[in-house]
Formats: C-alpha cells, sequence, structure tokens
C-alpha cells in the first residue's frame, strides 16, 4: 500500500492539517465483487471551517461566506465513492476538499476596467448601416409601376 500523499496543500504554505480531518466510512453504492457488501469503501471527510486555526482569518471569513449553502454548522462536508478501496477514496475526498478549499479561498477577481469604442469604429458602423438599409430601401418595387 502506497503512503497517503501527506499534507493536502489549499494554496501556498498552507494546508489541511490532519488533525482537523474528521473521517467517516460507510458502505458504498457501486462497482465491486463479493466483498462490496461487508468493506466499508465510502468515504466522508469533514472539515469544522467555522473553528479552524489553520486558514488566514480572511481567508476562513471569505470562505465561510462563498461556502454558506454547503456548510452544516460550519462543517464542510465531502463524500467520494467511486473507488473499490477505500485508501483510494480517502484520497479523492481529501484532494477535493483542498481543491474546494482552493477556490473559497481565492481573492476576488480584478474589477474589469471599462473601454471605450474609438470614434472612428461607431462611425464605420453607422456609415454601413446607412449603405445596408439604402440598398435594401432600394429594393422595394415602390417605382416599378
Amino acid at each position: 500500500m502506497k503512503d497517503m500523499s501527506g499534507p493536502y496543500l489549499i494554496r501556498g504554505s498552507v494546508s489541511l492539517p490532519e488533525a482537523e480531518l474528521m473521517w467517516r466510512f460507510s458502505r458504498s453504492s457501486g462497482p465491486g465483487g463479493q466483498h462490496v457488501n461487508t468493506s466499508d469503501s465510502q468515504v466522508e471527510l469533514r472539515f469544522d471551517l467555522a473553528r479552524t486555526e489553520a486558514l488566514p482569518p480572511v481567508w476562513k471569513e471569505r470562505a465561510l461566506r462563498r461556502l454558506a449553502g454547503r456548510l452544516v454548522d460550519g462543517v464542510v462536508s465531502v463524500r467520494a465513492s467511486e473507488h473499490r478501496s477505500q485508501w483510494r477514496n480517502r484520497e479523492a475526498a481529501a484532494v477535493r476538499l483542498a481543491a474546494l478549499l482552493a477556490e473559497a479561498t481565492a481573492p476576488p477577481p480584478k474589477p474589469r476596467k471599462p473601454t471605450r469604442i474609438p470614434r472612428g469604429i461607431n462611425e464605420r458602423r453607422l456609415r454601413q448601416k446607412k449603405q445596408r438599409a439604402e440598398t435594401k430601401r432600394g429594393r422595394s418595387g415602390r417605382d416599378w409601376g
């Protein structure tokens, strides 16, 4: 068995503290053989976001705000059951949680700087529009009688 890939980095030097992760295992639906009914391969990983000291205060506040819909009493939980082995599901859940926290703690994007359309381009567009209207007006059969 390979060793768990250690501390899961969120971003920079901040990682998920192993001591604050709460694991729960249960029987998984999905693929498996005769052994599947007796092994607890589904993994639920819970992380107390409200009480953690591992995240910088600014990140924590940002994550609490962005994940508000997913939190239950300040705890975020992630499930993994796509693999047949509990070990691989543990890896998947931890990676998923780290990715979720990385996204939730990311700084907001820089505001868009409004730009103006150059006058020449606008005038050219209006000229072409007028020309097209003239072409279409010329097609009407009023003067053909």
